[in-house]
């Protein structure tokens, strides 16, 4: 498959060699160690809450400063657990997820009947 650059040069992809490049296996494997645990953070806050409000009527109902209930902290805590899992995941890919996808978009990426570059090959940036 060919693709167009800006520049006008062709570009020849090898989908297969880039999914199996040790560079998108890292970023995969990275992703992966980020991702799924996060996911699991969220789905177990979500759900206590969910079952803390079914089962715990007395507890999500005291009173924790004039009519500020524990039911009510829980609630807001969800939002501010989501936007603290969205500030990590970004921090994250800006410093972990980014450079590894461009270490394996530059090594899919094969200048027309060239080699792509080495795994110790330097890629420039954005």
């Amino acid at each position: 498959m060919n693709e167009t650059r800006a520049g006008g040069g062709a570009d020849r992809v090898d989908w297969v060699a880039a999914e199996r490049s040790p560079e998108f296996q890292e970023l995969r494997k990275r992703k992966r160690a980020f991702i799924l645990p996060a996911t699991i953070f969220f789905l177990a806050w979500f759900f206590g809450f969910i079952l803390l409000t079914a089962y715990a009527e007395d507890f999500m109902a005291e009173s924790v400063y004039e009519g500020l209930t524990v039911g009510y902290c829980l609630a807001l805590s969800q939002f501010i657990m989501v936007w603290v899992l969205t500030a990590a995941y970004l921090r994250r890919a800006d410093r972990v997820f980014d450079p590894l996808a461009a270490r394996a978009a530059a090594r899919a990426v094969q200048p027309a009947g060239g080699t792509a570059p080495r795994a110790g090959d330097e890629v420039s940036g954005r």
